[in-house]
């Protein structure tokens, strides 16, 4: 059996891969490593709980003594990590947590993995570190330069620079990939389809940053997690794949898009400042992982955001929770009991 051991699976992306592996592979088994921030979240993986090829262990990525007792203890086949603050938003306020966990923390995941002879490692990136296309430009490629606009995004470009010289400089075993705009089931309701939809199904206004003319590349979360997947089976170490689902949208004409759906009026819209340092538009060219890995994007933006659409209606006491806090206590009111009856 492989053991995978996972950081950051409680965030959106992260419990969303897991739950496809543990779904897709019966030889897999997956530890899952969570500092359980703002926006990890234990009840994204409540339904997995139970499953003996499921494990949790709360911890931290910049905690080097934790990591090489976890992967002492687990000797995983492969590690991924997802583990990162990544609201941009929030890197504007305040970068330092980004700096810490997505910079300090990636460097001390790459020590303690070097030192327990890991065979793979994938950083989980993003396109933000590419920084902001016109509206004329060729989508990114791999080969695109690094000009991160955001705290954020400059911290991801930063943690992408270590492992590729991890590679270089140790023959490390690591793969980068990186991906568009994700969207789809338990997405943290600050981003922006999530957060518009709870507005909107509540009948509060629609915040959107300067005149909405910003363009987003929208891939589904299945669909990226098959690419990491892919990635991570198929990818040649050293490399970088991007994945994107060629559907690009202004961020007025998706908001327009969601209220319709919802049979809600376009008044809803409030026009804010917009944001320091916003990128115009994000593209994606993701023809190196579709020839390298076998892999395509199958899930139709139409499809996809219908998918999201209902998941978000039908699980109304998950988003109340969350934007509650009440979440955050899962984890002392009911997974510690359910560890310790193990």
């Amino acid at each position: 059996m492989q053991t995978l051991l996972v950081t950051g699976g409680c965030g959106f992306i992260g419990s969303n891969f897991v739950r496809r592996q543990l779904a897709s592979d019966p030889d897999v088994r997956i530890v899952n490593v969570d500092k359980l921030t703002y926006a990890g979240n234990l009840e994204n993986l409540a339904d997995v709980a139970e499953d003996p090829r499921y494990q949790f262990e709360r911890g931290d990525i910049c905690d080097r003594e934790f990591l090489q007792r976890v992967l002492a203890k687990i000797r995983p086949n492969a590690v991924i990590n997802f583990a990162a603050e990544s609201h941009v938003d929030r890197s504007i306020l305040d970068s330092g947590p980004f700096i810490q966990t997505n910079v300090v923390g990636t460097q001390t995941l790459l020590d303690a993995c070097r030192e327990a002879g890991v065979s793979r490692f994938v950083q989980v990136s993003t396109d933000e570190v590419y920084g902001s296309l016109g509206f004329e430009d060729p989508p990114f490629t791999e080969a695109t330069p690094l000009v991160p606009s955001s705290p954020y995004a400059a911290s991801k470009a930063a943690a992408d620079l270590l492992v590729g010289a991890y590679c270089r400089t140790f023959d490390f075993p690591a793969i980068v990939t990186r991906c568009g705009n994700n969207y789809g089931p338990y997405q943290f309701p600050e981003k922006i389809i999530p957060l518009f939809l709870a507005n909107a199904l509540a009948d509060q206004a629609l915040p959107v940053y300067g005149h909405g003319e910003n363009v987003r590349d929208w891939i589904h979360v299945r669909d990226h997690c098959a690419g990491i997947d892919a990635a991570l089976r198929r990818g040649r170490v050293g490399e970088v794949y991007n994945f994107g689902g060629r559907n690009e949208l202004k961020n007025i004409d998706l908001t327009r898009t969601l209220l319709a759906a919802l049979g809600k009026p376009d008044s809803l819209i409030r026009y804010v400042t917009d944001r320091p340092g916003h990128d115009l538009r994000y593209a994606i060219d993701c023809t190196k992982a579709e020839r390298e890995l076998g892999w395509t994007p199958e899930v139709s933006f139409e499809e996809g955001l219908s998918e999201t659409i209902a998941w978000y209606r039908s699980h109304g006491e998950w988003v109340a929770r969350v934007q509650s806090g009440e979440y955050r206590r899962y984890y002392e009111t009911q997974y510690q009991d359910r560890l310790e009856d193990r």
